[in-house]
């Protein structure tokens, strides 16, 4: 089974990566971006096929690695 993880910041946390990415574009001549907000995606791959399970256990690996529960959001994606 693979999950994948999307983590982005909560809203109103600033994100200066994703303002100096929105500059550039801006300064590029890409004048319809209005900002943009930047996270990441992390992709495991899980010896278990109980998709619950699998949930639970990167559940638990999001909240104690790999983001950040005080400034960041996650959304996980299971797949066969």
């Amino acid at each position: 089974m693979k999950a994948r993880i999307h983590v982005y910041l909560k809203p109103g946390v600033l994100d200066p990566q994703g303002q100096a990415v929105s500059n550039s574009l801006n300064h590029l001549g890409f004048d319809e971006v209005a900002g943009v907000r930047q996270g990441k995606l992390i992709e495991i791959d899980l010896n278990t096929a109980d998709a619950e399970e699998a949930h639970s256990r990167v559940a638990e690996m999001c909240d104690k690695l790999l983001a950040n529960p005080v400034i960041e959001n996650y959304d996980i994606e299971l797949s066969a």
